[in-house]
C-alpha cells in the first residue's frame, strides 16, 4: 500500500455512525489515536494503569502486566547490547500461543526492531522463503521447530537464533516437568544442532543485568511484516506501521469496548497469536484495556482445550466458525460455566448462521462477526453487539471508508455487488519490497480487497463472493498457485488445479484435480508429496484424477468450472468425495 491514508467523509457529510453517503459507507470519527506515540507506548500506559493485574496465562502460569514489562525489557536489552542488530532490523518470531510470544514481541519492538510473525506449522521451504524475503537477522523459535530451522539457516540472513522450550517461563519444578514430558515422553522435539544459538531463558537472564533504554519509535515507523498471499497468492510481507496497528487497536476499542470492562475480563485466546486477527485483539486491544488473555497452545487438542477451561468463569472468547462447530459438538464443553460469557468475536473466516445459532444455544452468548485482512491490520468492519446482523460482516469501524467497484473500476451503487475497497488509518504502508504489487493493490488511496461485497442501505456490509480463487481453510489463506506449483514438481504429474469446496469442519477444504502421466500415481502418494513442502492446512483433502482439465481457448484452467461441477455432483450424490 501507499503511506498512511486517513479516512473521513467529504466536508459537510454526517459521520456520526456508519451511514451511507452516496455509494460509500463511512465509519464514525476516529478518536484517541493521538494518545499513543507507538505500540510500546501502549504497553507503558497499560503497566501504569493495570500493573499487578494478570495480562497473559498459559498452562497454569500467569504473567502480570508488570512482569510482561520486566521480561520484555530484559529481552530488549539483550537484543540491544548482546547483538549487532540495529533499530529497523527484522526479528522473526516463530512461536505458538505461549507466554514467550508477547514477551518476544514487546521486547523486539522496544529494541526498535520489526517483528516478522511466522507460522510454526510452516515447512522448511516456507520458512526459508519468508526469512529470506524479510531479510530477518534474528529469530525466536520453539525448540519443536528448531530441526527445520537447522536445515534452512544457511539459506537465510539470520545471524542470531534464540531457542525456547514450551514451559520456559514457568517456575521450577513445573517448568522441568513440562519441558521433559514434551521432549522425552511425547517426543515432540526432533533432534537438532544449532551450536551458536542462545537459549531464550539465558538471554532474559543476561538482559536483566543490563540497562535498557528503549529505542525511540514513532507511529510512522515499521512495526511488523505480516506475511500474506494478498490478492495474488504470492507470499509477501504486508508492512504494518505502529500507526496502522495502534489505529486498529483504537478502532477495536470503539467497536467492541462498550461490551467490556477495563481490567476485569478473562478472554479465551485459542487462535494463533501470530495471526493478525488475534495479534491485534490479544496483544494490543486487550493489553490496552488491561484485560486478561488465556493462551491455548494447541486448540486442535480439544480434550486439553476444554480441560483448560474447566472451573474458569471466562467472559470473552475469540474464535472462528470451525472452532465454534467443534466445541459445540462436545458434551464436556456444554457443561462448562458460561454464566459470565458476554463477548464472543468471530473472524478469520465466514461465520455460518448455523454455527452462530449453535454457539448461542450452547453458551447463551451471541457471536459478533467482523471482517478484515492482513493488509488492514486487520479489522475493517464489525457487527455492533447491540445490533448483530447475522449474514453480514457489520459496519465500517471508526475512521474507515468502504465502497464497492464494478469490473470497470466505477463506483457501484448501494445494493449492487462489486469488489470491496477500503480506506483508513489501518491500511498497510505497502508490500515489502514489492512496489509494483503495492500500486496494483491501491487505486487512488483505496485498497482493493479481492472480495465481492454488497453495501446495504442500513450501513451493513455483506460479502457475497470472492474475486480471486483463494481458498480459506480454518481461517488461513491458501492459494491454488502455490499448491499447483508443488504438485507440478512431482515427476508423474502432467497438470493440476486446486479449488476450494465447502467443508463442515474447516469452512472450505482443498480439492485437487490431477492429470497424471501414467496409471501409477495415487492420491495418498500425492498427499505425502505435498506434506513435504506445504503446511498441513494446505495439503489437499480430496484428490481426483482426470484425463483432462477444462480450459479457456488460450489454455487457462477454469477453476470456477471445476467448482461448479463439484457443486452439481454434490447436489446429485450428497457426497463431495465422489
Amino acid at each position: 500500500m501507499s503511506e498512511h491514508i486517513s479516512s473521513s467523509a467529504p466536508e459537510g457529510e454526517d459521520t456520526n455512525g456508519s451511514v451511507p453517503v452516496e455509494s460509500v459507507l463511512y465509519g464514525p470519527a476516529l478518536e484517541g489515536l493521538e494518545r499513543y506515540s507507538s505500540i510500546t507506548d501502549v504497553l507503558y500506559k497499560a503497566v501504569e494503569r493495570f500493573g499487578a493485574k494478570p495480562a497473559f496465562t498459559c498452562m497454569g502460569k500467569t504473567l502480570s502486566f508488570n512482569e510482561l514489562e520486566r521480561l520484555s525489557a530484559s529481552f530488549a536489552a539483550w537484543l540491544t547490547h548482546e547483538t549487532d542488530l540495529e533499530p529497523g532490523d527484522r526479528v522473526a518470531i516463530q512461536l505458538p500461543n505461549v507466554l514467550q510470544f508477547p514477551v518476544a514481541v514487546f521486547g523486539a519492538l522496544r529494541a526498535g526492531m520489526v517483528v516478522v510473525n511466522t507460522n510454526p506449522l510452516y515447512t522448511e521451504r516456507e520458512m526459508a522463503h519468508q526469512f529470506k524475503d524479510a531479510g530477518a537477522k534474528a529469530i525466536v523459535i520453539l525448540a519443536n521447530m528448531a530441526a527445520k530451522l537447522e536445515k534452512v539457516l544457511e539459506k537465510t540472513d539470520i545471524r542470531h537464533v534464540l531457542v525456547t522450550e514450551l514451559a520456559d517461563l514457568h517456575d521450577a519444578p513445573k517448568r522441568w516437568v513440562i519441558n521433559a514430558a514434551v521432549k522425552y515422553v511425547k517426543k515432540m522435539v526432533p533432534t537438532y544442532s544449532l551450536p551458536s544459538s542462545t537459549p531464550f531463558r539465558q538471554a532474559l537472564r543476561k538482559g536483566s543485568t543490563l540497562s535498557q533504554q528503549d529505542a525511540p519509535r514513532g507511529l510512522d515507523d515499521l512495526a511488523a511484516l505480516q506475511y500474506t498471499g494478498g490478492t495474488t497468492g504470492k507470499p509477501k510481507g504486508a508492512m504494518l506501521t505502529h500507526r496502522n496497528l495502534v489505529a486498529n487497536m483504537v478502532q477495536a476499542r470503539t467497536a467492541i469496548g462498550g461490551n467490556i470492562k477495563e481490567g476485569e475480563e478473562l478472554v479465551i485466546a485459542p487462535l494463533p497469536v501470530y495471526h493478525i486477527y488475534t495479534f491485534t485483539v490479544n496483544c494490543l486491544f486487550l493489553v490496552d484495556t488491561g484485560n486478561h488473555s488465556l493462551l491455548i497452545p494447541n486448540p486442535r487438542d480439544l480434550d486439553g482445550f476444554v480441560k483448560a477451561l474447566k472451573g474458569l468463569s471466562f467472559s470473552g472468547f475469540i474464535g472462528l466458525n470451525t472452532l465454534f462447530n467443534a466445541l459445540c459438538n462436545r458434551d464436556d464443553f456444554k457443561q462448562l460455566d458460561f454464566s459470565s460469557l458476554h463477548l464472543t468475536i468471530s473472524g478469520g473466516m465466514a461465520l455460518t448462521s448455523a454455527a452462530a445459532k449453535r454457539w448461542h444455544d450452547v453458551t447463551g452468548c451471541p457471536v459478533a462477526e467482523g471482517y478484515g485482512l492482513t493488509e488492514t491490520s486487520p479489522i475493517v468492519t464489525f457487527n455492533p453487539s447491540e445490533a448483530i446482523q447475522l449474514g453480514s460482516i457489520g459496519k465500517p469501524v471508526a475512521g474507515t471508508s468502504v465502497k464497492v467497484v464494478d469490473p470497470e473500476g466505477n463506483d457501484a451503487a448501494l445494493g449492487e455487488p462489486g469488489e470491496l475497497c477500503v480506506k483508513g488509518p489501518q491500511v498497510m504502508k505497502g508490500y515489502w519490497q514489492r512496489d509494483d504489487e503495492t500500486r496494483q493493490a491501491v487505486k487512488d488511496g483505496w485498497f482493493a480487497t479481492g472480495d465481492i461485497a454488497v453495501l446495504q442501505d442500513d450501513g451493513y456490509v455483506r460479502i457475497v463472493d470472492r474475486k480471486k480463487d483463494m481458498i480459506l481453510v480454518s481461517g488461513f489463506n491458501v492459494y491454488p498457485n502455490e499448491i499447483e506449483d508443488v504438485v507440478a514438481a512431482h515427476p508423474d504429474v502432467l497438470e493440476s488445479a486446486a479449488v476450494g469446496i465447502p467443508d463442515d469442519d474447516s469452512g472450505e477444504a482443498i480439492k485437487l484435480y490431477v492429470v497424471a502421466k501414467g496409471d501409477g500415481l495415487d492420491a495418498e502418494t500425492l498427499r505425502r508429496w505435498c506434506k513435504k513442502e506445504l503446511a498441513g492446512y494446505k495439503v489437499p483433502k480430496h484428490v481426483v484424477f482426470r484425463d483432462e482439465l477444462p480450459k479457456t481457448n488460450v489454455g487457462k484452467v477454469l477453476r470456477r468450472q471445476l467448482r461448479d461441477e463439484d457443486d452439481k455432483a454434490a447436489d446429485a450424490t450428497g457426497n463431495r468425495d465422489a
